[in-house]
C-alpha cells in the first residue's frame, strides 16, 4: 500500500449539500428556505420562536441564588496592616477596632466589617478586634504574639411584612370604634 492509495472507508465521508445548483439536486431554486416570508430572507433568525405559544427558555423553571443575607467585608492583609504599622498610622501597642483601622486610612470603609486575609508578613505584636479573619491570617497573628478578637456582626433586619392575621382584627376593630 502506498500513501496515495490510502481513501476513507466507502460512506464514512458524506459530501455537503450545494445549494441552488438545480430542480435535480434537491436543494434547488429556493434553497430549502422556502417562497416568501420573513424566515425566507436573508439575516433572519427567530430564536426561541415559537409561533406566539410561550417559547421554552419562559417555561422553564428560573435557577440561581443571591444570597439577601450575605455580608460584604472591607479586606485587610497582613501586609498592607505591617505596612501601615511601619509607617506609623496606627499604633500597634493598643488594642486596634475596626473605627480605628478606617480613620487611620488603613481600610476605606468597614462595610459589613473588616476581614483579616494572611497576604504578606506580620512581625508586630498586634490586638485586633474585627468581624472576621482567615485561619492562616489567625496564625500568622498568633505567631507575631497578637490576638484576635472575633466581633459578632449583627444580621441585617428582615423586611416588616405586615401579616394577614394581623389585617383582619384591625379591620374588625375599627369597624367596634365606628
Amino acid at each position: 500500500m502506498k500513501l496515495n492509495e490510502i481513501q476513507p472507508n466507502e460512506g464514512a465521508v458524506k459530501e455537503r449539500t450545494r445549494k441552488g445548483r438545480g430542480i435535480g439536486s434537491g436543494k434547488g431554486k429556493t434553497c430549502g428556505v422556502g417562497v416568501k416570508g420573513q424566515k425566507s430572507r436573508r439575516g433572519v433568525a427567530i430564536k426561541g420562536f415559537e409561533g406566539g405559544q410561550m417559547p421554552l427558555y419562559m417555561r422553564l423553571p428560573k435557577r440561581g441564588f443571591n444570597n439577601i443575607f450575605a455580608r460584604k467585608f472591607a479586606e485587610l492583609t497582613t501586609g498592607k496592616l505591617q505596612a501601615a504599622i511601619d509607617k506609623k498610622l496606627i499604633d500597634a501597642k493598643g488594642a486596634l477596632d475596626e473605627d480605628a483601622l478606617v480613620k487611620a486610612g488603613v481600610v476605606s470603609s468597614k462595610k459589613d466589617g473588616i476581614k483579616l486575609l494572611n497576604k504578606g508578613e506580620l512581625k508586630a505584636k498586634v490586638e485586633l478586634k474585627i468581624s472576621a479573619a482567615t485561619g492562616p491570617a489567625t496564625e500568622a497573628v498568633s505567631k507575631a504574639g497578637g490576638k484576635i478578637d472575633i466581633i459578632e456582626v449583627k444580621p441585617k433586619p428582615e423586611g416588616k411584612l405586615p401579616k394577614k392575621e394581623g389585617k383582619k382584627t384591625d379591620r374588625k376593630a375599627k369597624k367596634a370604634k365606628k
